[in-house]
């Protein structure tokens, strides 16, 4: 993990000021950010272990726990939820067979809620890793979820 946290700092140049790049670039390896990567990160930088935990959850899109390979956010603003979008959530929490805000025990995923993706008219909306899937509705669940269980 060392040299990867390593390599990744150099790669901006031992910069404290791309921390958060930084940080991006530690959770797209591991999929979250480890204790022993943010500590290497304020080893290396030279900055207090509490300013990088500071940053890391202060952005929502960071996580200290493990996270799947693939992030599910499903749309619960108020264009989707009338539309059915706790109907899709609640469908996949039973496909998936974990909650919101829990990984699936072999880290393949990781499902979350929003208040809002700013795609009201094609709600209710899943995003995976950044694809939108529109006028979702769980019939369709299955479906989707297969696309990214294949891989």
């Amino acid at each position: 993990m060392a040299d990867e946290v390593t390599a990744i700092v150099n790669k901006y140049n031992n910069d404290r000021g791309q921390l958060v790049a930084i940080l991006q670039d530690t959770q797209s390896v591991y999929h979250y950010l480890p204790k022993e990567a943010l500590m290497k990160v304020s080893e290396i930088l030279g900055v207090p272990l509490s300013q990088v935990y500071n940053v890391a959850t202060f952005f929502r899109a960071f996580s200290l726990k493990p996270r799947g390979k693939h992030v599910i956010h499903v749309c619960l603003g108020t264009a989707c939820h009338v539309r059915g979008a706790v109907k899709v959530l609640e469908k996949l929490e039973r496909s998936l067979s974990i909650k919101s805000g829990e990984t699936t025990p072999d880290y393949r995923f990781t499902l979350e809620t929003v208040n809002c993706m700013g795609a009201c008219a094609l709600g209710p909306v899943v995003r995976v890793d950044g694809e939108y899937f529109g006028q979702m509705n769980i019939e369709k669940v299955d479906h989707m979820l297969r696309q990214f269980v294949a891989e």
